[in-house]
C-alpha cells in the first residue's frame, strides 16, 4: 500500500485534487475510481502515458482496467484527428501491457475502435474488414451516430448483429418531413 499511497499522492497533487479523503482513497477502490475519473477529466491532467502508468498499478484489476478505458475514452473525446489520438493512445496501450491479458486486449480494442471512429468522422470510408474488426460497442455507436452514408451502408450489410444492421439501414431511409 505504500507504493499506492505515493502514486496517489503524486497524482492528486499534480491536478490539485485536495478535497478527496486520501486515506479512504487508499483503502476503497470506489473512492479511488471516483478520484481517477476526476483526475482524467481535469484540464491540467498529467500526460496520458504517465497517468496510465499510475492507473494500471491499482491493486484492484477491475478498477485499473476501468480507469484506463475511461482515459482512452476521454482522450478520444478531446480530438477529432486520428493521428493526434494515435500517439498518446500508443503510450496508454504500452502501459496497459501491465494489465491482465484479457484487460490489455480490451484496452487495445478500445483504442482501435476510437481510431476507426475518428477516421470515419474525418470522412475516411472504412473497409468491411475495418468494420468487422470493430467491437460490437463501436459498431452500435457507428450505426447510431455515424454521419457517413458509406459507413451506414456497410453496417447495414455487414453489421455483426441484427440490431446493428437494422439500425444502420433505418438511418439510411429518407424520411418524409411531413409524416411523424
Amino acid at each position: 500500500m505504500t507504493i499506492l499511497r505515493a502514486a496517489l499522492a503524486a497524482l492528486f497533487d499534480a491536478v490539485g485534487l485536495t478535497d478527496v479523503d486520501f486515506d479512504a482513497a487508499v483503502a476503497d477502490e470506489h473512492v479511488r475510481s471516483a478520484a481517477y475519473r476526476r483526475v482524467i477529466a481535469a484540464t491540467v491532467a498529467p500526460d496520458p502515458r504517465r497517468l496510465a502508468a499510475v492507473l494500471v498499478r491499482d491493486p484492484e484489476p477491475l478498477t485499473a482496467k476501468t480507469a484506463v478505458v475511461e482515459l482512452v475514452d476521454h482522450l478520444a473525446g478531446t480530438t477529432t484527428d486520428p493521428a493526434e489520438f494515435r500517439r498518446p493512445a500508443a503510450g496508454i496501450v504500452a502501459e496497459a501491457d501491465q494489465l491482465a491479458p484479457k484487460d490489455r486486449e480490451f484496452v487495445r480494442q478500445r483504442v482501435l475502435d476510437w481510431e476507426l471512429w475518428l477516421a470515419t468522422e474525418n470522412g475516411q470510408a472504412p473497409s468491411a474488414a475495418d468494420l468487422a474488426a470493430a467491437s460490437d460497442w463501436m459498431q452500435r455507436r457507428l450505426a447510431d451516430f455515424a454521419s457517413s452514408p458509406q459507413v451506414l451502408a456497410l453496417l447495414g450489410e455487414h453489421g455483426r448483429t441484427q440490431k446493428i444492421r437494422n439500425t444502420a439501414r433505418n438511418r439510411t431511409i429518407p424520411r418524409n418531413p411531413a409524416t411523424p
